[in-house]
């Protein structure tokens, strides 16, 4: 019942912060590994967070793409 109490706290939060969309921990995971990456954290210790076999698999898993990755280059100024 641990996962069940942890889904009702959770949407229970979300819900007096005006989002009103489900969420679960799966979600918070994702979320958590997303701004991990966006804020600078290595990509394989996300992956080894994860338990991942690849870092190719956590950015998937987080939603970067090959279009974002490339936007990184592409936006340079050197």
């Amino acid at each position: 019942m641990l996962r069940q109490q942890a889904c009702k706290i959770i949407n229970d939060a979300a819900r007096e912060g005006g989002i009103t969309d489900k969420i679960g921990t799966h979600t918070l995971r994702k979320t958590f590994g997303y701004h991990a990456y966006q804020a600078g954290a290595n990509i394989e210790i996300i992956q080894k967070l994860f338990n991942h076999s690849a870092p190719s698999i956590t950015l998937r898993y987080i939603g970067i793409t090959q279009d974002d990755l490339d936007d990184v280059y592409l936006n340079l100024n050197l």
